[in-house]
């Protein structure tokens, strides 16, 4: 592969590989330019696994808005101590409480409330987290699985300024399962009561036959503003 590939192009290179294959390759073609991320969320693991196995000089990108769970911040600190890849912690310029004072409760306004939020305490620092590493590809554990939103994603796609690349895209949830099973991944500690995983405030418990994407954002939407292009031209993704 070249550095010049176009999203479509590698997504068809990347399509017929197995998720540590596609690991490998892509930080073989794009070195330093290429970060990770994570939410620690319920199915977080699986990348951070593959990472810290595949590819563990990929920088893995955290954002921390503050409104994680408690239970998210102990689940951290005993997936970095199974695989202490190289975490790189990004938070909001405006604290939690700083934030509320001056904003009040953005999740409670509506679409330009949420939008504000995801502003300020998610795709602000991703955008600084990709300048300050220098780097312009992005890999994500979204899956197509996960919601509608997602179900047509290629392997690669261009984001702005940024190529976006999802390594276990074509992964079912039975495939995640069977991988945290047989590598003896930890779940979760809110597993049992939770299928998706944010902010506290945006994320409801599941109840029996609800589907996924109506416990975030009260069912209004499912993604938080990363995975989709930010009206801001100023920003990278």
């Amino acid at each position: 592969m070249t550095s010049e590939l176009t999203a479509e192009t590698l997504s068809g290179q990347l399509s017929p590989l197995k998720a540590a294959e596609r690991l490998r390759v892509l930080h073989q073609e794009f070195g330093t330019r290429v970060v990770a991320t994570t939410s620690f969320g319920l199915q977080a693991a699986v990348m951070l696994h593959l990472i810290h196995h595949h590819a563990p000089e990929i920088p893995v990108v955290f954002i921390d808005t503050g409104y994680l769970f408690p239970e998210t911040y102990h689940y951290i600190e005993t997936l970095m101590e199974k695989w202490p890849v190289d975490l790189r912690t990004y938070m909001p310029q405006l604290t939690a409480a700083r934030q509320e004072a001056l904003h009040g409760k953005l999740w409670e306004q509506g679409k330009e409330g949420n939008d504000k939020y995801a502003l300020i305490n998610k795709i602000e620092p991703m955008n600084r987290a990709l300048q300050e590493l220098g780097a312009d590809v992005w890999l994500s554990g979204l899956r197509r699985s996960q919601s509608s939103t997602r179900v047509n994603r290629p392997f690669a796609e261009q984001q702005k300024k940024t190529l976006k690349v999802y390594p276990i895209l074509d992964w079912a949830d039975a495939q995640v399962a069977a991988y945290m099973a047989t590598n003896n991944i930890p779940p979760h500690p809110l597993a049992d009561q939770y299928v998706t995983m944010g902010d506290w405030h945006s994320t409801s418990a599941a109840e029996q036959g609800v589907e996924a994407e109506t416990t975030r954002y009260n069912g209004q939407k499912y993604e938080c503003g990363l995975h989709e292009v930010s009206p801001n031209s100023d920003f990278q993704i």
